[in-house]
């Protein structure tokens, strides 16, 4: 058996970025940044108010109370062409653009009409409180300026990053191209949902598991059907994953008489890289190649294949896709109840998150593990991460917690 580190570095250099493409910005929710995303316009693009008032010069406000002739009204989208002069102000709204001249706002609380000429653009204001040079004025450029980096290559794009992107006046994103992951449970025990099922038949969950998380780490889910225990339709059925990027199969990577997937992709040419991982749940995983597509065998074992996704497939989907994130140390929780030492496998316990004292994350471990419990991985908020041979811990200490991401794409 090989380490988890090891099992995914040797995964990890199987794969690199893939091409890019162009995504429509309205399109671009959750793709993968190929090229740094600039700006195209400075914002503001020229100095702007930020309040409802009155654009003035500073030196014309410096005894107060004071009157000013005001002789615009400039709002938002529009601008004064003159320049105000000794004495004169302009009324300004929110977002409009400063007049030539002006070098501060005062807002409309501290002023008031004295005389209003004929369509209200001009007249008398007083000015009843003063404010410093520049108060209430945006600057050119305050937000971003043209050329300004915005998004980094590599980012997975949020509706943040959207807006971003869109107030930089980028229209279209170079992005990632989705990887293609072809999926293969294998196995005469399973049905698929709905489907009419023996005594002794299990329903199928893992092909459509997979192929949610395929899904929710930015790739694109091919279901290949489920390969019955039978050499040849299983060679037959893995051919379906010719031109994808990855073939992930679930089951058949054991070591008993209906354990297949070695012997019958081996025949067709598959070259193993590894088998089995000193890790529980997930023990027999396979990785190999087969006429140019990387095949990651999965266990069986619905919490063990889904484990091992998290471990080893989210990080190949992210290496093909060019993910960039940033160098950070695990994160940690605090222990809810004590565990006994570790043997010699990396542990992946489920576990609840909840807040304690001081706000403090802990991971409270499920008193059951059994590895057959899908049950328990639905309501896990977390994986706690224990290494080989780590000794027993009491509740309060700090443990490493894999956890999972939520939003309406969680895993």
């Amino acid at each position: 058996m090989i380490s988890v580190e090891e099992a995914r570095a040797r995964i990890l250099a199987a794969f690199k970025p893939l091409s890019a493409e162009q995504a429509s910005l309205a399109h671009g929710l959750g793709r993968v940044l190929a090229e740094d995303v600039r700006a195209r316009r400075t914002q503001p693009p020229s100095d702007v108010s930020a309040m409802d008032g009155y654009a003035v010069r500073s030196a014309d406000i410096a005894q107060i109370p004071c009157t000013l002739e005001q002789i615009a009204s400039v709002a938002a989208g529009s601008a004064f062409e003159g320049t105000l002069g000794p004495g004169q102000c302009a009324r300004i709204f929110t977002g409009a653009p400063l007049p030539k001249g002006a070098d501060t706002v005062v807002i409309q609380e501290n002023t008031a009409v004295i005389e209003k000429n004929a369509g209200a653009k001009a007249g008398r204001i007083a000015i009843r409180e003063g404010a410093e040079r520049g108060r209430f004025v945006r600057p050119a450029g305050l937000d971003f300026k043209t050329g300004d980096l915005g998004l980094s290559a590599g980012r997975i794009l949020s509706a943040r990053d959207i807006g971003l992107a869109a107030a930089m006046n980028v229209p279209w994103l170079s992005v990632r191209r989705r990887p293609r992951i072809a999926i293969l449970p294998t196995g005469d025990e399973i049905v698929m949902p709905g489907e009419p099922i023996a005594e002794n038949q299990i329903v199928s969950s893992n092909g459509l598991t997979l192929a949610a998380l395929v899904a929710a780490c930015g790739g694109e889910a091919l279901l290949l059907g489920t390969a019955p225990d039978d050499t040849g339709a299983l060679r037959a059925m893995a051919a379906g994953a010719r031109g994808t990027d990855l073939l992930v199969t679930t089951g058949g990577a054991s070591v008993g008489e209906h354990d297949l997937v070695r012997d019958a992709l081996g025949a067709e040419g598959m070259v193993l890289d590894f088998w089995r991982v000193a890790m529980r749940p997930g023990k027999p995983l396979i990785f190999g190649q087969l006429g140019g597509v990387p095949v990651l065998g999965l266990p069986g074992n619905p919490v063990s294949a889904l484990v091992c996704a998290l471990v080893f497939l989210r990080p190949a989907i992210e290496a093909m896709l060019g993910v960039r994130r940033p160098d950070a140390p695990p994160q940690t929780a605090i222990l809810g109840a004590g565990l006994n030492a570790n043997d010699q496998r990396q542990d992946y316990l489920r576990a609840r998150l909840s807040h304690g004292s001081q706000g403090r994350a802990v991971a409270t471990p499920f008193a059951k593990q059994d590895s057959s419990m899908i049950s328990l991985m639905a309501h896990a908020d977390c994986l706690i991460v224990r290494s080989p041979n780590a000794p027993a811990l009491d509740a309060g200490e700090r443990v490493e917690i894999l956890p999972f991401s939520g939003g309406i794409a969680g895993i």
